[in-house]
């Protein structure tokens, strides 16, 4: 008999670490097929169906030349140097893409706060999710929407090109006019001290910028088309430059309700992997060809 519980011992362990492993890996093929049923390219679902005049309106922005980059000396050297961009006409949305836009087209949410409701944006989406969503919306609706490119943005976020520090098209900026950390100990000089939210709200929060735009500045980072290269604007084509041909990175813009007034800024670049949700912090705004 104890002979016998000896050698029950010495085999129970190795079979526990064999059972173990088996678990661990029918864990990870579950995992790996949620998050594939999330995002799967599969029919839209029709819980929440919107109609391509559900997406909130798209503002037709006019084409012009503009000087991109850091006018003021507030930013790194990424920013720089200063050069003349010229687009031509095209629309973007007039906010933030909302729960309600992506759980009509998904099916599901991408909430971080869930007591905030559909009407507020998306909030830990990746580039690559972005581009899920788009692909499926087009099929929806036989429109070709996108993502803005990084020198779209900062056109309409400069209210067509002006020399303007902020998308407010203000030159100072303070949290009644942002949702962003704008806690007194963080005051810079071009900001004033607020309330720090702490949470996504409303993509129609504030006041709009003289385009019509609403939340330019704060509430989410958005991601826009380009890869991220820190001397692009060395190398930038002027007419309708759509940023590198490849990279690792890609560009977000416009700061979040988690940052600090300087990321607020039209002229700020800040670069993610694609594949990264950075949870609570970046959605998107949809753009379009005239």
């Amino acid at each position: 008999m104890a002979a016998s519980s000896i050698i029950l011992k010495r085999n129970f362990k190795p079979l526990m670490k064999f059972l173990d492993i088996i678990l661990y890996i029918l864990l990870t093929l579950v995992s790996i097929a949620m998050s594939s049923t999330a995002f799967a390219d599969g029919p839209p679902s029709n819980k929440g169906k919107i109609l391509e005049s559900e997406i909130e309106e798209m503002v037709l922005i006019k084409g012009g030349c503009y000087q991109m980059g850091d006018s003021f000396g507030d930013g790194p050297s990424d920013e720089n140097p200063l050069h003349e961009v010229c687009l031509d006409d095209f629309y973007l949305g007039k906010y933030e893409l909302t729960q309600k836009e992506w759980q009509g087209v998904m099916g599901n949410k991408m909430a971080s706060f869930q007591d905030c409701g559909d009407d507020c944006p998306v909030d830990n989406v990746s580039w690559n999710n972005a581009q899920r969503f788009i692909k499926k919306l087009n099929l929806k609706t036989g429109m070709n929407y996108r993502l803005p490119t990084e020198a779209e943005w900062e056109y309409a976020a400069r209210e067509g090109g002006k020399k303007v520090r902020f998308p407010t098209g203000k030159m100072t900026i303070g949290a009644d006019e942002a949702n962003y950390n704008g806690s007194f100990k963080y005051k810079k000089p071009y900001s004033r001290p607020g309330v720090y939210r702490i949470k996504t709200i409303s993509v129609k929060s504030f006041q709009p910028n003289s385009l019509g735009l609403y939340n330019m500045s704060g509430n989410v980072w958005e991601w826009v088309q380009d890869w991220y290269d820190e001397d692009y604007y060395r190398n930038s084509p002027r007419n309708n430059p759509k940023g590198p041909g490849s990279g690792e990175y890609r560009v977000l813009r416009g700061g979040s309700w988690g940052n600090l007034s300087n990321n607020l800024r039209a002229a700020n670049r800040h670069r993610d992997r694609p594949d990264s949700h950075r949870r609570m912090l970046n959605g998107f705004r949809l753009a379009r060809d005239k």
